[in-house]
């Protein structure tokens, strides 16, 4: 087991980590951590805790930091965005999504009892007065979020991460569409961030790059402050930060199970070795639902395939510098300095990250519809991933039964938004801080 070099580069962070936090008797502060998983949820939780004065460990069975979901994101950092998958709206569409192959969230049933299980779950979580509270938690985790990922960028090179404010446009083309999202502005205005209601005039002014969308648009939800960030530049930043102040990282390496007793995890076993532990972190993304199972715990996880194309920009005037999200199609736009990810598809019941041409294709005629030769679209970098999501959208975020191990997971396709303030809650409970939210509310069982 060998520990990948720091490669050379600014490390960023210093603000984030040199504010230490204080703890209480009885914290683990002190104690060693070993965090399985070293996409940006484990990243920051290992920063979140290397702050809490805890030493910490991180393993993954990938070849480098950010190698599985947190790698070809859809960039957006979506604070006000958070709406569960599962909505009251979606029960009916389930027929469509089950024969439409193109559709761009597509379901593909499999001989596989997690699967239902999940499905029940979530076939459960589309009532109203659940989807309502889910959005309130989503805000609240994503408000504290915010505080913490621009405390790290803050001391970071902006055009390293492809850090920027650039504001988000949720593009609407009918009525039904817009009253919906209307809707959901309202129910979050109190707690979440300021979002307006545009026209399509309006729309054009904020971003003349929307030419294409003339005539197609019945309103938008503008929100202004949202931002912008390249995710795997973003996990390479922290592993270097990290690994400058004592955080040691394994790559290759595979948990295959554990040795417990008494209500405690003792070691992680990997292929080549054992590992003793103190405390133990889940952050391992997909593959942390098939890990606790090992551990007899069941975790309401499962994958959601996405897709993405990164192209380089030809044309700066005619690229989109607001992120954009075309809500008909659910294909996000992102500009990432000179290029473009374009985002979009979420299949339930895919299990491989294999590459569907299909897919690809259809990312390369929407954005070239919507943005023609202002993106270099003849050969742009493809990508498909698993994002782990929980029937509710919530993460799941605290202790096992085991007193020792942790959670923090199923965060969907929030990843990247909700990383810090998943890991700034987790770290606070082991440090023995008071929570900067009821942990009650994420807590494994929670829905």
């Amino acid at each position: 087991m060998t520990e990948r070099p720091t490669p050379a580069g600014s490390q960023g962070g210093h603000a984030y980590l040199d504010a230490a936090r204080g703890r209480r008797k009885g914290s683990v502060g002190g104690r060693h951590v070993t965090i399985i998983g070293s996409g940006i949820v484990g990243l920051s939780t290992a920063a979140a805790l290397l702050r809490a004065g805890m030493q910490v460990r991180v393993i993954d069975a990938g070849p480098a930091p950010g190698s599985g979901a947190s790698g070809g994101n859809g960039c957006q950092l979506s604070y006000a965005y958070v709406a569960p998958l599962a909505a009251p709206g979606l029960l009916p569409e389930i027929p469509r999504l089950l024969m439409d192959p193109a559709s761009p969230l597509s379901l593909k049933l499999r001989p596989d009892k997690h699967q239902w299980q999940w499905m029940l779950r979530f076939l459960a979580a589309c009532r109203y007065s659940l989807a309502r509270r889910s959005t309130l938690d989503l805000i609240a985790l994503a408000a504290l979020s915010r505080a913490e990922t621009e405390l790290w960028a803050a001391s970071c090179d902006p055009e390293e991460l492809g850090f920027k404010r650039s504001g988000k446009l949720v593009l609407h083309a009918d009525a039904a569409g817009l009253q919906a999202a209307r809707a959901q502005m309202q129910m979050q205005a109190a707690v979440g961030p300021a979002q307006h209601e545009l026209t399509e005039a309006q729309c054009l002014r904020v971003e003349p790059a929307l030419d294409a969308f003339r005539g197609k648009i019945a309103g938008a939800i503008h929100t202004p402050s949202e931002c912008v960030v390249d995710g795997l530049a973003l996990c390479r930043n922290l592993h270097r930060a990290l690994s400058s102040r004592g955080v040691s990282f394994h790559y290759g390496v595979s948990a295959e199970h554990f040795v417990h007793r008494k209500g405690r995890v003792l070691a992680v076993a990997t292929r080549g070795e054992t590992l003793d532990v103190d405390e133990l972190v889940l952050a391992n993304g997909t593959g942390c639902a098939s890990l606790a199972r090992k551990l007899g715990i069941y975790l309401p996880v499962y994958p959601l395939k996405g897709y993405s194309i990164t192209a380089k920009v030809r044309d700066a005037r005619g690229a989109p510098r607001v992120s954009v999200t075309d809500a008909r199609r659910k294909v996000v736009y992102a500009r990432i300095g000179e290029r473009v990810r374009v985002a979009g598809v979420a299949e339930i019941g895919a299990h491989h990250t294999g590459l569907d041409a299909r897919r690809i294709e259809q990312l390369v005629a929407y954005a070239n519809e919507s943005f023609g030769s202002a993106i270099d679209l003849e050969e742009p970098q493809p990508w498909a991933g698993l994002r782990p999501a929980t029937p509710s959208s919530v993460p799941v975020i605290g202790r096992t039964a085991y007193s020792n191990t942790h959670l923090n997971v199923g965060h969907g396709a929030l990843g990247l938004t909700l990383a810090f303030g998943s890991a700034r809650l987790l770290a606070d409970m082991l440090a023995g801080l008071a929570p900067a939210l009821d942990p009650s509310v994420y807590a494994l069982g929670s829905r």
